[in-house]
């Protein structure tokens, strides 16, 4: 009865030692969140949905997105990383059980002599075993706890890369898409500015026929059309290279690689909803994944201070032996079985385990201020695609209008020209404020949807820490 007391005793000590593990506090950062953005919500702004793109009215883009999403070899590469993290877990959780290992063997040999009345004589001895082997070390202070929580912090962070990989790949398709269509309208104004070019052309060699033109207005209006001829190239350039460059995307080779649409003017742009701001800090992966890091981080402290401490490693093993190497179950088998306990504690190691301790504290206070800094920039992000979606729409009114202005300024100084009352020059001038005003027009519309997909990432393209995925293990 005594020893079962001291069983009982010895258990209920165990198990007042696991309790003490080692916890260390988790830091957080002290970032003051306001209350309300800097720009005002539009009264028919919309929440961000989790399918964003489709809001730009374009089934190419939607499309081009689905096919992103399938193929792309950035969010597989994210996806890959994602599941190596997870079997990491599995790696370290098993250290929470016991390591159980069997053996087996067999020996024998044969002892001959030679000579004798009966010439000679020979000796076989054999022997098997078979045996299990189980150990298991206490986590007293709780470091293989601290490992798996810091396994499951990586992987959880790894998940949320693979969410902001996704966040980036969306809005990097929807910008090269748009880029694609800008440049497609900016090419279709620069060829209709080259056939105004080459009217006026015609009318100054018309003028000059007749004595009422000179050589240098031919020669002005010339190196007008040179000069529009020479900038359809760099941007038809830049369509070949953005093309190339969303093929990858959508992890299709570039080669024959392209898209339908050719301008801007049938996309509609948006009004979105950015919600209060003490709500972006869940609703970006990238966040989570800075916090998910600091977790772990903060596991890894704990970690390193419980491997200063003494630990204490349990050893059974259980075989047996017989002398018949045909049968294990003979009436010659032995049953061996052994119980060990082992306690390790670190003396003098260099400093090395304080030097790990060291620097697992400081690797924490750095992730700290780079989880600060990642929510300063995500307000920061959202500020300016803010800004940028309110101005913007205010400068593609004003830039219109200029552009109406220039139309008429042309219609008018051209048929001045024609009847004497002014010289090229006014035609030229208005010729290059024309030019200029449709092309920024353009470039307008292009940053007015760039904005809209920037503030959609800004934030979180409508991701959301509950709605994530689960982990597939």
């Amino acid at each position: 009865m005594n020893k079962w007391v001291q069983r009982s005793i010895a258990v209920l000590l165990v198990g007042s030692l696991s309790g003490c593990a080692i916890v260390s506090p988790q830091l957080t950062p002290d970032v003051p969140v306001a209350g309300t953005w800097n720009e005002a919500t539009p009264a028919d702004a919309a929440a961000v949905s989790p399918t964003w793109w489709t809001t730009f009215g374009s089934s190419e883009l939607e499309s081009l997105v689905a096919e992103a999403l399938a193929g792309s070899p950035d969010l597989a590469i994210a996806t890959a990383r994602v599941q190596q993290a997870e079997a990491q877990v599995r790696v370290v959780g098993a250290s929470l059980f016991p390591v159980l290992s069997a053996d087996a063997g067999a020996s024998g040999h044969r002892t001959s002599t030679v000579g004798g009345a009966k010439g000679g004589s020979a000796i076989v001895d054999s022997a098997g075993s078979v045996g299990l082997t189980a150990s298991y070390e206490l986590d007293l202070w709780g470091k293989n706890r601290a490992g798996v929580r810091s396994a499951e912090s990586s992987a959880a962070a790894a998940r949320f890369d693979r969410d902001t990989a996704q966040v980036t790949l969306v809005s990097g398709v929807a910008t090269s898409y748009f880029d694609i269509l800008a440049l497609r309208t900016r090419l279709a104004i620069a060829r209709d500015n080259l056939a105004t070019a080459q009217n006026v052309l015609d009318v100054v060699n018309a003028r000059a026929r007749n004595g009422a033109a000179s050589a240098l207005d031919v020669s002005r209006q010339e190196a007008t059309v040179l000069s529009q001829q020479a900038a359809l190239l760099p941007l038809q350039q830049q369509e070949r290279q953005t093309l190339a460059a969303l093929a990858i995307l959508v992890g299709r080779p570039p080669e024959g690689f392209d898209v339908k649409a050719t301008g801007t003017t049938d996309l509609h742009v948006p009004t979105i909803d950015p919600g209060l701001p003490s709500t972006l800090l869940v609703r970006r992966p990238d966040l989570a994944s800075a916090e998910a890091q600091l977790g772990a981080a903060n596991a890894d402290v704990a970690a390193a201070r419980a491997a200063m401490l003494p630990t204490i490693t349990l050893t059974g093993t259980a075989g047996l032996a017989t002398a018949a190497l045909t049968s294990i179950a003979s009436s010659g088998t032995t049953l061996a079985i052994g119980i060990a306990a082992s306690l390790l504690q670190p003396i003098f190691d260099g400093g090395r385990l304080r030097g790990q301790k060291a620097v697992a504290e400081s690797r924490e206070r750095e992730l700290v201020e780079a989880y600060r800094k990642a929510i300063l920039s995500a307000f920061a992000d959202v500020e300016e695609a803010l800004a940028g979606t309110t101005r913007l729409g205010q400068q593609e009114q004003l830039q219109a209008d200029v552009q109406t202005r220039a139309q008429e300024s042309l219609r008018l100084a051209q048929i001045r020209y024609k009847a004497g009352a002014d010289d090229l020059l006014t035609v030229l001038d208005a010729q290059r404020t024309l030019f200029a005003a449709q092309d920024q027009l353009a470039q307008v519309q292009l940053s007015r949807l760039q904005a809209a997909v920037s503030l959609y990432k800004a934030l979180g393209g409508g991701w959301s820490e509950a709605e994530a995925p689960a982990s597939s293990a």
